[in-house]
Formats: C-alpha cells, sequence, structure tokens
C-alpha cells in the first residue's frame, strides 16, 4: 500500500527566487511531507522565507555547513525561525565537503569532533528563546552514531538502499523507534517515461558526488568497490569525463530513482521499507530545470 507523499528538496536559485518561494506554496497546497534546503544559493535564508510564506509544512535546511557562521549565528537565527514558524523548522547540520569547505575557507577538524563540539556550543546559547530539532547529515557509520547520541534525526544524502538497514544499525533501537526521531535521505529523482534518459540525467547528477573521497568511501562499504576503484582510477588519470560510465545501473538503482512515475512511486515504499521514515525527493527532469522537474512531479502524485 503506498504511504503519503514524500518530502522535496527545494532550492532557491538566483533569478527564480521569487517563483521559488511560490513553489513552496503550491508544494504546501498538495500536502507534501516536507521541504529540505540543501546547501546552496542561502538555504538558511530560504528557511527565513519560509517561515512567512508557508503555514503548516515542516521544512528543514540539509544541510547548513557548520563553519558557515559562527555558533551563536546559528544559534540565534535558528531560535528565531523556530519561533516565528511555529516549530516547523528544524537545523539540518553537518561539515559539508572539502571542496566546499575549501571556499569557505574553513579550517577543519575531525568531523566528529567538530560536529559534537558545534551541537554543545550551539546549545549552551541562553536567552534566545527555544532551539529547533537538531538533525545531523549522516553518510558513513560513526556519524550516523553521533545522530542518535546527541540530535534529534538524521539525514542522509544518495544512500544506498541496500545498505541502509546497516548503517541505521548505528543507532540504538529505541532512538531508531522514536517518532520523533527523524530518519531522511534525499533521494536524486528523475520522472521520465524514457527509463535510459532519466538514468542518464541521474548520472550526471551523481557524477560530482563520486568525485569526492567521502562518498566513494561510502559506496565502497555498501558494496560498490569496483565502480568507485574505477572511478578512482579515471580520476588519478584526469579522465573525468568517464567518471559517469563507471556508475553501474545496479549502483543507479540502488542510490537513486527515476523512470514512470509507477516505478517512482514504489521505489520510494521500498526506501520506507528500508527505515527510511522520511524519503526526501530531489527533482531533476530530462527535459528542463528544477520548475520543470517540480511540474513532472506534481503529475506524477497528483
Amino acid at each position: 500500500m503506498l504511504q503519503g507523499l514524500p518530502a522535496v528538496s527545494l532550492v532557491a536559485v538566483p533569478g527564480r527566487r521569487r517563483a521559488t518561494l511560490e513553489l513552496a506554496g503550491e508544494i504546501e497546497r498538495r500536502g507534501f511531507a516536507a521541504i529540505f534546503a540543501p546547501s546552496l544559493f542561502a538555504n538558511m535564508s530560504l528557511c527565513e522565507a519560509l517561515c512567512h510564506v508557508t503555514k503548516h509544512i515542516p521544512f528543514a535546511s540539509s544541510i547548513a555547513p557548520i563553519y558557515a557562521r559562527t555558533v551563536g549565528d546559528f544559534a540565534q537565527s535558528a531560535a528565531f525561525m523556530h519561533e516565528v514558524s511555529g516549530g516547523r523548522f528544524r537545523l539540518g547540520i553537518g561539515v559539508s565537503h572539502a571542496p566546499t569547505r575549501a571556499r569557505m575557507g574553513a579550517v577543519a577538524g575531525k568531523p566528529i569532533g567538530d560536529v559534537a563540539r558545534f551541537v554543545v556550543e550551539l546549545k549552551a546559547h541562553e536567552g534566545i528563546g527555544e532551539l529547533p530539532p537538531i538533525l545531523l547529515a549522516g553518510l558513513r557509520q560513526r556519524m550516523v552514531a553521533l545522530a542518535g547520541e546527541i540530535g534529534n534525526g538524521v539525514v542522509f544524502a544518495n544512500g544506498a538502499r541496500s545498505h541502509m538497514p546497516a548503517s541505521l544499525r548505528a543507532i540504538a533501537a529505541s532512538r531508531r523507534a522514536d517518532p520523533d526521531f527523524l530518519i531522511a535521505n534525499m533521494i536524486p529523482t528523475c520522472i521520465s517515461e524514457d527509463i535510459e534518459a532519466a538514468k542518464a540525467t541521474n548520472r550526471k547528477t551523481l557524477s560530482r558526488y563520486a568525485l569526492l573521497a567521502n562518498y566513494r568511501n561510502y559506496w565502497k562499504e555498501a558494496g560498490y568497490v569496483e565502480e568507485m576503484q574505477a572511478i578512482e582510477a579515471a580520476i588519478a588519470a584526469r579522465r573525468l569525463e568517464d567518471v559517469a560510465s563507471y556508475l553501474s545501473d545496479a549502483w543507479l538503482a540502488d542510490c537513486t530513482l527515476f523512470g514512470p512515475p509507477q516505478r517512482v512511486r514504489e521505489g520510494l515504499e521500498a526506501w520506507r521499507a528500508a527505515g527510511i521514515a522520511m524519503p526526501i525527493v530531489v527533482p531533476s527532469s530530462v527535459a528542463g530545470n528544477q520548475m520543470r522537474a517540480f511540474e513532472e512531479l506534481f503529475s506524477a502524485f497528483a
């Protein structure tokens, strides 16, 4: 039996920010579970705007890099949004990726220690009002375990469905069963009757993640050693144009959703069965930009 609508990922692309806020209203009207704002184009600003242009849909940063602001600024902003939204905002945080940290000029330590210290310091701020629930970006088991210990939820991105039960065992069973502990995953999704074109779109989307060592290490852990080693050889040989070709069909079906609406809807149920209480559709389109992808998404779930 199909369950409720999934959550969605939403980006406020420059030049389309007003249209994005209008789109958020439509997402809410159609009954999607939540809006998650990834760390592109001022996602904290998008979340603040969502406080005002939506009325009842939950929303979250997914994620805000902890090095992008001072802890005090994060605390003030998060408490503000928690209050103004009526408790609908969740603060999703993480260390982001090495290239992003380099662009920010961030001096990062060990991810586990940095995130743990950030949460302690965030919660230490007084006189600012109540803080929202805190979600941790998780991928490999130590960070997933930390989310279970100090967070109110964990958000994966590009996780492997077959590996999810193993990943979630890092969280205590009582915590996993707690309805107030959110377990989510951002899933690249392309809805199209042309399955091969949809696969090609997802391969293009995921190729940039395959360039990142932390993702390759995770996917090796999930069983895709041959694919990741081939990609590493291509990177070493500066054959970056070949990276997408090594993302196998099996890997693609395990980490993304693609194809006709019914196939995508069934895929979401498989994700839920694997332990992801809130699947987050990250929409792409064979034929256009994010706006076109949402048109296809709306049609698939009408």
